[in-house]
């Protein structure tokens, strides 16, 4: 279902912009994932990026975050052009992406876990400061710091993908459905916690599929599909337009 016309979407929220992202494609083996991703982030806000299985969500952030390399188009992060550099470069610069499936070290504690993104070098000499942050943002990762991280329930990883997000000090933290697969009582957790983090002064880039929470908090939202941006607005403004209701909430 086309929402509008790729003319009419990704107008872009006010506000300083942090990142921008103009018209960025990628194939996979010839075939077409992403062909038109246009958006901004600015600082201090959270921006969510939603649509249905298959529209270019995680390839999308993929690029941005240098996993994956554009075939088409530019990034530019605090005013400095960053396409195709590698990930560890933009995470050095202050660009964390929080993959999907959480992506944690199975078989390092989870202590080691932190450390890893700890030792990145915009994060490494306030090393034990950003260790004090996360357990005191997840407790439940300080009483379990000991245990391999493959034993953690599908909560605590998603905890502990964040906590190692976190660890880098992230300017911008791109966030690819990290409430997938959790609890409804854990859901609500993260978005909150995704909410005191903006207030903390981090700008979130929000990639879910639980649109309705999603576009409850964000400041501002981007539609794909079919790997194009094809509508943008104010998050509660496309809560409630008729079109994001029946596409994306069931609702007609």
């Amino acid at each position: 279902m086309t929402l509008s016309s790729p003319a009419t979407a990704a107008k872009g929220v006010s506000g300083d912009p942090l990142l921008t992202v103009s018209g960025l494609a990628y194939d996979y083996a010839g075939m077409g994932a992403v062909a038109d991703c246009t958006l901004e982030v600015p600082k201090g806000r959270i921006v969510a990026l939603i649509g249905g299985n298959g529209a270019g969500k995680t390839t999308s952030v993929k690029m941005i975050a240098g996993a994956l390399r554009p075939r088409r188009g530019t990034i530019r992060f605090d005013g400095s052009e960053v396409t195709g550099l590698p990930a560890h470069r933009v995470v050095d610069l202050g660009l964390c992406l929080v993959p999907e499936g959480r992506l944690v070290f199975q078989h390092l504690t989870v202590y080691e876990n932190l450390l890893v993104s700890g030792h990145v070098s915009r994060a490494r000499t306030q090393l034990q400061q950003n260790l004090d942050r996360v357990f005191a943002l997840f407790p439940r990762l300080g009483e379990r710091k000991a245990q391999n991280a493959g034993s953690l329930s599908g909560g605590e990883q998603q905890m502990l993908a964040i906590g190692r997000g976190l660890m880098t000090m992230p300017r911008l933290l791109i966030l690819d459905e990290p409430s997938l697969g959790l609890s409804p009582m854990l859901v609500s957790t993260i978005f909150s916690l995704v909410r005191k983090l903006n207030e903390e002064g981090i700008s979130v880039l929000l990639v879910e599929q639980n649109v309705h929470q999603t576009l409850a908090i964000a400041d501002y939202a981007y539609v794909l599909e079919k790997g194009r941006v094809v509508q943008s607005g104010a998050g509660r403004e496309l809560l409630n337009d008729p079109k994001v209701k029946e596409a994306y909430l069931g609702l007609a």
